[in-house]
């Protein structure tokens, strides 16, 4: 492309459209620590720059793949590699937004002005119907008036060229973007736009200007071609060297691949080692996930982490088949005994104390967790689990199953839910059904061992859905705080909230609503023999009539769980079972050390089917 302004752009091809989205996802990588600053909606948690910039890397990752010439198929590589790296609600929409792009020119070689306006209204449709309670204001918005005005323009100017028109969407979306504010409260209140939509906008700015200004020698390459020998096969499991299948990307300024592989060899075996310099895939087989990624943080930063358990896969591979595999996330907090009894699967929740990050559950046990919670200069974020990492999971589910039942963390409170579904609508060949648990912690993972139990009794997907669907109503759960400073810490509590606790030494109760809502429940006057009064409190809100099954989390304080389910025994008359877990980090993070749960089911035995 020249770099003057007279250039004419009549149709993008696979080669012109590849140019403009590396440069425009550069952009928006270069600028995702402002976009983390304005991040107040859906949760103040700070991370949608860092989400999208995970996101957008999985599509640089994917077009390096092959120099696609035809634009159709480069969109479905771009759409695909999006939707298996996509992080945070921004992430999750985007990805549905390049899904819709996609499918609207799959058979397009080439896109014309015409082309090119139907694809981004789809995409924006797309993005909308994702959503199961859109929001004005945010990035949808932006993304519908960016379609609108390119297609509008693209009416009154069907000759228009691609610089005219990415002119003219540009400055609709900024005009967008600028309005969001005045269409959500909580922008206003806080003096910003809404991060994702400017996180879109600057993808579009850097396609613009390197449309307007640039070469391609102008959009370096992240990812240099991979040097590594593919995936290695899966072993039986009495072939099996390592147990856990264990992958990572590894970033720096100028990577020692040669000393990386040798400390990976040293504990692992099937390494492949990929990428460049600057960034690499790591994939090895070892016993321990959490040494691979310490090994791995001694040579740069560690990201898209994975460990999967191949024993357990191919105990899966060598069943029998049929029947309903149930698996939930790591946001739920059930015991291991009943994992294992109900063959529950799970898929981790990611969480980042700076800039190293650690799968829950897997590479980071509660204890720990809670020990860099207390340590560690940087609060911990947490992330939804990708797309990719239900789709991978529902994927070999279903080729061992009849059907998958995936039961996840409240939508209210986190975009988990909405990435098991995006993950169900591109499972090939695996029959999913996404069940959103209303809960969190405890009452969630109670709800996952009645999905157990409805499949060991032979239900069908359907009937296992609909069943949890129905236990919801009668499952809570009710968390005591101690210490409000993780929750002001992590942006879920104000300053001033904890201050007014501590003056008047009030106890606050959050619990779930039947909405799936997380809102204050309660308080207790003054911190004394808060584990009994907490029980009382509870109590009270079971009727002693029904037959209730119990779950006691605690935050790194086990002498109290169990204190506190010695003292529930008591209040409760018919308990038909009760166990105590350490909360993980998905509510823990907020919570802080000390706090406790309850997760409190009215239960009913599942009914077999007739």
């Amino acid at each position: 492309m020249s770099a003057t302004m007279s250039i004419s752009v009549a149709y993008l091809d696979g080669v012109r459209l590849r140019r403009a989205l590396q440069a425009g996802i550069h952009r928006v990588i270069s600028r995702q620590e402002y976009l983390n600053k304005i991040n107040v909606f859906p949760v103040p948690d700070g991370d949608t720059g860092t989400n999208m910039a995970f996101t957008l890397t999985a599509v640089l990752v994917g077009m390096q793949s092959s120099v696609e010439r035809h634009c159709g198929r480069l969109l479905t590589l771009v759409a695909d590699s999006a939707i298996d790296g996509a992080r945070g609600n921004s992430g999750a929409i985007l990805a549905q937004y390049l899904q819709g792009l996609s499918d609207a020119a799959s058979n397009d070689s080439h896109l014309s002005a015409q082309g090119f306006a139907s694809a981004v209204r789809s995409g924006a449709a797309y993005a909308r119907e994702a959503l199961s309670e859109p929001r004005e204001g945010t990035l949808i918005s932006v993304l519908r008036d960016f379609g609108d005005a390119v297609q509008g323009f693209v009416e009154r100017n069907p000759q228009a060229d691609f610089i005219a028109i990415l002119d003219h969407g540009l400055q609709r979306a900024v005009e967008s973007l600028n309005d969001t504010p005045n269409q959500l409260a909580v922008l206003k209140k806080a003096g910003v736009v809404d991060a994702g939509a400017a996180g879109f906008v600057d993808l579009l700015r850097g396609a613009y200007d390197f449309a307007r200004n640039g070469s391609l020698r102008q959009v370096p390459e992240l990812v240099a071609p991979s040097d590594g020998e593919g995936e290695a096969p899966r072993a039986a499991e009495d072939e099996l060297t390592h147990r856990f299948c264990t992958e990572c990307i590894v970033t720096g300024t100028d990577l020692d691949r040669r000393h990386l592989r040798e400390a990976l060899s040293a504990i692992g075996s099937s390494l492949v080692l990929a990428g460049s310099k600057t960034k690499a895939k790591v994939h090895v087989h070892a016993d321990d996930p959490k040494e691979v990624f310490r090994v791995c943080a001694r040579f740069g930063a560690v990201s898209g982490q994975k460990a999967d358990d191949m024993r357990q896969q191919t105990r899966e591979a060598r069943g029998t088949g049929g029947g309903v595999a149930v698996i939930t996330d790591s946001g739920a907090d059930l015991p291991e005994s009943e994992m294992e009894r109900l063959n529950l699967h799970m898929v981790p929740v990611r969480v980042h104390f700076g800039e190293v990050g650690y799968l829950d559950k897997v590479a980071l046990t509660a204890s720990e967790f809670y020990g860099l919670l207390r340590t560690n200069p940087h609060h911990p974020k947490t992330s939804q689990p990708a797309p990719g990492d239900f789709r991978r999971q529902f994927q070999f589910l279903g080729s061992h199953y009849d059907a998958v039942v995936s039961v996840n963390l409240t939508s209210k409170a986190s975009g988990t839910w909405q990435s098991a579904q995006t993950a169900a609508t591109r499972a090939d060949g695996a029959a999913v059904r996404v069940v959103d648990s209303l809960n969190v912690s405890c009452g969630q993972g109670l709800l996952v061992m009645y999905a157990g139990e409805c499949a060991r009794a032979g239900m069908d997907a359907n009937t296992v859905a609909d069943a949890v669907a129905r236990m919801r109503a009668r499952t809570r759960t009710w968390g005591m705080l101690r210490d409000l400073s993780f929750g002001v810490r992590g942006g879920r509590v104000p300053r001033s909230k904890q201050l007014l606790a501590d003056l008047l030494k009030l106890t606050p109760i959050l619990a779930t609503t039947p909405e799936g809502f997380v809102r204050q429940g309660g308080i207790l006057l003054g911190r004394h023999d808060q584990v009994r009064r907490f029980a009382r409190f509870v109590a009270k809100r079971l009727d002693p009539a029904r037959r209730w099954r119990l779950m006691v989390g605690h935050c790194n304080s086990p002498d109290e769980g169990e204190r506190l389910l010695v003292a529930l025994r008591a209040l409760v008359p018919l308990l038909v079972g009760a166990w105590t877990v350490e909360v993980g980090p998905a509510l823990g993070a907020h919570a802080g050390p000390g706090a406790l749960v309850v997760g409190a089911q009215d239960y009913q035995p599942p009914d077999a089917p007739s």
